[in-house]
């Protein structure tokens, strides 16, 4: 099977970021683990501050993969066009989040993506991404 995570704004700095929020590894090294991981399957990983760069990436893989695991970060609570870039797509996609959104600030409870993913997987830290791809196999 063949998978993509797509990370937003802000995760490239992951390992150096809020490290009592985010923790302390990079997101390179924790992908690098995955890959190991689902080694039978194919693992790709994009990251992007610009919201434009999302849609595009979404377009572009989102009728040719068999999951998406999709972290907008921020976007999540804002962009509207990302929430559309999901409905437009065939590929299933799992929004996930590294910290419990919910247990945050109230701007954080809404997300624009939800209500077009197969799920969301929020809080378990980095873990969340390896339950995200679990839910797809």
């Amino acid at each position: 099977m063949k998978f993509i995570i797509i990370n937003g704004p802000n995760l490239n700095l992951l390992g150096k970021r809020e490290p009592e929020i985010y923790g302390s590894a990079s997101f390179e090294a924790y992908f690098k683990i995955l890959q190991k991981k689902y080694t039978p399957h194919q693992l790709d990983y994009f990251q992007s501050n610009i919201e434009g760069e999302l849609i595009d990436k979404l377009q572009e893989v989102g009728f040719s993969y068999d999951g998406i695991i999709f972290n907008a970060a921020a976007y999540t609570h804002t962009s509207v066009g990302l929430g559309d870039a999901v409905k437009a797509i065939s590929t299933p996609v799992v929004e996930v989040h590294i910290s419990n959104v919910h247990a945050r600030e109230a701007f954080r409870h809404h997300s624009f993506i939800a209500p077009n993913a197969k799920g969301v997987i929020a809080g378990f830290g980095l873990k969340s991404y390896d339950l995200a791809i679990e839910s797809f196999l």
